[in-house]
């Protein structure tokens, strides 16, 4: 497809009915291939889980279990605290005392796994219409990928936890069962299980399930009751003594709890202050969210409507642990901007806040920690009370105003297709969407080169030490070993060694993302461009980190280079490379110091208009190279290399991108203002 689309060329396919169905074999092809993801994902979670030792595996589960290696039959379920579900939660595992605590690990892992696959396939199922024939196909196999992935199933996994049951039933409720009475039995067993839920009852009652709503609140009321006569001690310390299960768990105010509640208490409010604003501030969510979800459902997007009042019902809950936050997930089905570069912005963000820790979602900032600490609330309030999901009735909720291409371009060889998601967009890309992945991809960068050393940064020191002697023994082969005389000769110069040590510590960063913002700002056709090369860049290097560990000049103990940025290492500890906890200090092939710098250069150089614009830019990569050599951070080599996986950034993003589209577009104009000649033998 992407050669037919870009090259110019006809398919191979024949037209009519053997398209159609050669179409549609690619689709249930790469439906097949998305389960079997699905699949892997989901034996992964199973190994992680069972793989671990018992006592450090389903630790909520295990307080149930009592000292006959069975779930308690005598005594209190919150006799330590650990156990956050109802008395009903509790009522309903009484059947299984007689089952083994190995046995019920196994079954409750399994029997979760399941749970998520079929909590999946009913979501894909309720999407709202008109749904595409891809989508259709795609969607279950997706949506189950992303819940294994997601950190409230994996949490719920290794802590043994029920939190997918009630999500799962007020699913069922509202979207796949027939019969109010039906729907509302399911959705009041899931308010037993967890309180919260009783906020769907207003959103069954203004969309016309009246019935639904009053059988919600009667199951409710009989299943809590009908718990509150089996285990009555139970009942009253969870419903009296700890007020619907405030107090149990952990701490209100850790950072696992992600309601209003706990971040009222983060930020140090106490006392009747902090319960006053949190009942207000949790009214306000609840009204906002229900009338938000009312709208959708009438609208017929019911499944966003659904996940509206979850997500209302994650921030006004005293406690909501990581393992009660699958509604956020939910709210990826919304649909939000008018262009089609802005549509994947808000399923994006969700994806990232719901499947990575927060660590790798902002900068490691003091002043961004009120953030980071509440980032899946906000997310939650947000698509409760703010974001601006499209209607059904929008034009642009099924027909957004599309990108605009540059002209197709041939294909660079014949077996190596351009990338169909790497085409040529004139238009400017969403910031925020940029800046997501630019955070998420450096946060992925610094943990691949941190794996490189096997985990940890000293963790590779015999290995990357030997590559040194040998980087070493190669540059006096070829004469260019003059990392000594530099760095000796620089030290002696304090206003030049400040110099380059100023240098090294501070436009490594600066540099590219400067000329990112700028072309984004300024040159969008070129920014994706040079976004793409400075990918591919990157990726290489990554591979050049994990293949050749190498210790850079200043970790060679024998060659007494001084390391002019750091200070003096203590050679004598096992752990002396260990200089930050944030970097692989034995990634220095290729140096990306030098290589981003070259990007910086290069880019400047093809796209400034004027000549002092190109030669200033390419200072900065002549600048860096002293640098690094001067302070002892890298190799003559290692720049060799930096320079190397540039040049196949460059030639990557040509491969499968083609040449720039502003170049593209220039040869496109000159050849229609081209006048025509005259066919010879005509007049």
């Amino acid at each position: 497809m992407a050669n037919a689309e870009h090259g110019g060329r006809p398919a191979e396919a024949p037209f009519g009915a053997t398209a159609v169905e050669a179409t549609r074999a690619r689709l249930h092809l790469a439906r097949a291939g998305l389960w079997l993801v699905a699949a892997v994902l989901a034996v992964r979670q199973l190994a992680a889980v069972l793989g671990t030792p018992r006592g450090e595996r389903l630790t909520d589960l295990e307080t149930w279990v009592g000292p006959d290696g069975v779930l308690h039959v005598e005594g209190s379920l919150y006799d330590s605290t650990r156990f956050t579900g109802t008395p009903f939660a509790g009522l309903v595992l009484k059947p299984l005392t007689r089952a083994a605590e190995q046995a019920l690990g196994w079954g409750w892992t399994f029997g979760t796994l399941l749970l998520v696959v079929a909590l999946g396939v009913v979501a894909a199922r309720a999407l709202p219409h008109p749904v595409g024939r891809r989508t259709a196909l795609l969607a279950a196999p997706v949506a189950v990928s992303l819940l294994m992935l997601s950190l409230p199933v994996r949490n719920t996994l290794w802590l043994g936890q029920t939190s997918i049951v009630p999500v799962l039933l007020v699913l069922l409720g509202c979207l796949a069962v027939r019969g109010e009475r039906a729907g509302g039995l399911l959705i009041g067993v899931a308010a037993a299980f967890q309180p919260t839920v009783l906020l769907f009852v207003p959103l069954l009652w203004f969309t016309g399930r009246r019935r639904a709503a009053a059988t919600t609140a009667v199951t409710f009321a009989v299943c809590t009751a009908l718990a509150w006569a089996a285990m009555a001690h139970d009942s009253y310390t969870y419903w009296v003594h700890h007020m619907a299960g405030v107090g149990l768990g952990g701490a209100a105010d850790d950072l696992a709890n992600q309601s209003l509640h706990g971040a009222l208490l983060r930020f140090g409010l106490t006392g009747p202050l902090e319960i006053a604003l949190f009942v207000v501030l949790g009214a306000a969510v609840a009204v906002l969210g229900l009338r938000r979800a009312v709208r959708y459902a009438r609208d017929g997007q019911l499944l966003l409507a659904v996940a509206v009042t979850g997500c209302a019902a994650v921030a006004i809950s005293p406690t909501t642990w990581q393992h009660q936050l699958l509604w956020v997930l939910l709210a990826v089905v919304g649909r939000v901007g008018k262009r089609a570069s802005d549509r994947y912005v808000w399923p994006v963000a969700v994806v990232l806040v719901m499947t990575l820790p927060a660590k790798m979602m902002l900068p490691n900032m003091a002043a961004l920690y009120p953030l980071r600490d509440n980032l899946v609330l906000l997310a939650a309030v947000a698509a409760a009370t703010a974001v601006p999901f499209l209607s059904r009735t929008s034009p642009y909720f099924q027909d957004p105003v599309p990108a605009e291409y540059a002209a197709p371009v041939p294909t660079r060889f014949k077996h190596v297709p351009l990338l169909p998601f790497l085409r040529r967009v004139l238009t400017r890309p969403n910031l925020l969407l940029e800046l997501l992945l630019i955070r998420v991809t450096y946060a992925a960068y610094s943990k691949v080169r941190l794996a490189a050393t096997g985990g940890t940064i000293s963790g590779g020191r015999a290995r990357a030490e030997e590559h040194g002697h040998q980087i070493h023994d190669l540059e006096r082969f070829l004469r260019i070993d003059i990392e000594y005389a530099v760095n000796h000769a620089v030290v002696k110069i304090g206003w030049l060694r400040d110099f380059f040590d100023f240098y090294y510590t501070s436009f490594h960063f600066v540099v590219p993302l400067t000329v990112l913002g700028v072309l984004y700002w300024r040159r969008p056709v070129d920014y994706r461009w040079a976004r793409a090369s400075l990918g591919f860049t990157t990726l290489l290097a990554l591979v050049g980190f994990w293949l050749y560990p190498l210790a850079p000049p200043r970790l060679m103990p024998s060659l007494g280079i001084i390391d002019t940025v750091h200070g003096v290492q203590d050679f004598s500890r096992p752990d002396y490379g260990t200089l930050t906890s944030l970097t692989n200090q034995y990634a220095a092939m290729p140096s990306l110091h030098f290589g981003w710098s070259l990007w910086c250069g290069l880019a400047i150089a093809i796209i400034a208009p004027k000549a002092w614009m190109k030669a200033l830019g390419l200072l900065h990569p002549l600048f860096t190279v002293s640098a690094i050599v001067a302070t002892g951070n890298h190799w003559v080599l290692d720049a060799v290399g930096g320079a190397a996986v540039v040049a196949g950034g460059f030639g990557l993003a040509y491969l499968f991108q083609g040449p720039r589209a502003r170049t593209a577009q220039a040869v496109a104009l000159s050849d229609d203002r081209r006048p025509l000649q005259p066919t010879p033998g005509t007049r």
